[in-house]
């Protein structure tokens, strides 16, 4: 997809707020402001309309951060593949909805996805050259510089970073 393209597609999703001081902004399907603040969370209802819009939010917010093209449309694939892997596999946070928190310096991008968690750690599925499905995390780990799993009681996070090292210790 070209730039163009994408930005014409996604300045449909966009709408106008005002703040106190009656300046607009430009907000997500989500509401929140795009390109503001050093990072984004957003909690999505747990149903799979969520992965189209999350998909746009993220790349919404990273063209307004003045991130490339490349890392955009990357970004854009491993929140789609990380927020369908929960949904399918995965059981909601206590709110019902999924957690998808990103953040980007320069071209350097951290997306996590965070769940109710499931009986299994997530990880890539054998390569199976036939199969119709699960290939999410092999797509995730074929982009990521790095990517993890973190995991406690309550919640499952799976993380990756793009377009260089993440400010993480890969295996802890």
């Amino acid at each position: 997809m070209r730039a163009s393209d994408r930005d014409e597609g996604t300045r449909k999703h966009m709408g106008q707020a005002h703040d106190d001081t009656g300046d607009e902004r430009t907000v997500d399907s989500f509401g929140g402001e795009i390109g503001r603040g050093q990072a984004r969370t957003i909690r999505a209802r747990w149903e799979l309309q969520t992965v189209t819009r999350v998909r746009e939010a993220v790349a919404l917010d990273l063209v307004a951060r003045g991130v490339s093209e490349e890392i955009v449309s990357e970004a854009e694939l491993v929140a789609t593949e990380l927020v369908t892997n929960s949904l399918r596999h995965a059981s909601p946070l206590s709110d019902r909805t999924v957690r998808i928190h990103w953040k980007a310096r320069g071209d350097a991008v951290e997306i996590e996805v965070s769940d109710g968690g499931a009986e299994t750690e997530p990880a890539p599925a054998p390569r199976q050259v036939w199969a119709t499905s699960g290939r999410g995390l092999r797509i995730v780990r074929s982009i990521a510089h790095e990517w993890g799993v973190q995991r406690d009681d309550k919640q499952t996070t799976v993380w990756a970073a793009l377009g260089g090292p993440s400010r993480r210790r890969v295996g802890t």
